[in-house]
């Protein structure tokens, strides 16, 4: 299994450069000003109202990029650099959050799936490292019984099914962002540019998150067959 070890490293790496770029790109695009003007706050209820979306609330949350739409709720969560900067990188961040408030209330499909996976992935995550660790233990022990493991497994592809499936539903909200913004004049050309790059870059942490979790999965399902033979 050196391979995946190897592989693991890897994706670690990339990770770090990925979540390194997208830092940077966020500095570097909230360094630009908006040219219409307007605060990350201003720029979420714009496009929910236009959407004729008007139960959703815009709200300042605490932390660096901890941006999120909560569909319990139905509040838009902003962090305070986008909640009150009126930056390329505050319009584009409010906008995607957004999205996802679209996707709600347009019944888009794959945040329905999302949305049902939350709580038993919630469950996989905490369990399933400790379930897989005991099932190793128990089957180095004179090759005993792999029901431990196999049910690690099962919760684990929970966690990695909902990374597979968080890929459509935020690259679908950035793509009703950047429509968005563009369709109503929001941006110029430059800083649509500038918007669909720093988006870019923070959908790309969720693929690695997506590669790493299906690397993982297959590794336990290879240990579980070797085992097996």
């Amino acid at each position: 299994m050196l391979g995946y070890y190897v592989l693991a490293g890897v994706l670690f790496l990339v990770g770090m450069l990925v979540s390194n770029r997208l830092k940077s790109k966020f500095k570097e695009y909230s360094e630009v000003p908006l040219r219409e003007g307007l605060s990350g706050k201003e720029v979420a209820e714009r496009m929910l109202r236009e959407n004729g979306i008007y139960d959703v609330t815009v709200t300042s949350s605490q932390g660096f990029l901890s941006d999120h739409y909560n569909p319990a709720d139905k509040t838009v969560n902003l962090s305070p650099d986008v909640y009150a900067g009126n930056s390329i990188a505050a319009a584009a961040v409010a906008a995607h959050e957004c999205g996802h408030a679209v996707q709600h209330a347009t019944a888009y499909s794959m945040l329905q799936l999302r949305s049902k996976l939350v709580p038993i992935t919630q469950i996989s995550t905490t369990l399933s490292q400790w379930i897989i660790l005991a099932g190793i233990g128990f089957m180095g022990f004179g090759g005993g019984n792999q029901t431990v493991l196999l049910i690690g497994i099962i919760l684990f592809s929970f966690s990695t099914i909902f990374s597979l499936v968080t890929l459509p539903v935020e690259y679908d909200a950035s793509h009703r962002a950047l429509r968005w913004m563009e369709s109503t004049g929001l941006t110029t050309r430059e800083e649509h540019d500038q918007a669909k790059d720093a988006l870019k870059w923070a959908a790309r942490t969720y693929v690695v998150a997506a590669i790493s979790a299906v690397a993982t999965l297959v590794y336990y399902i290879l240990i579980f067959m070797n085992r097996r033979d």
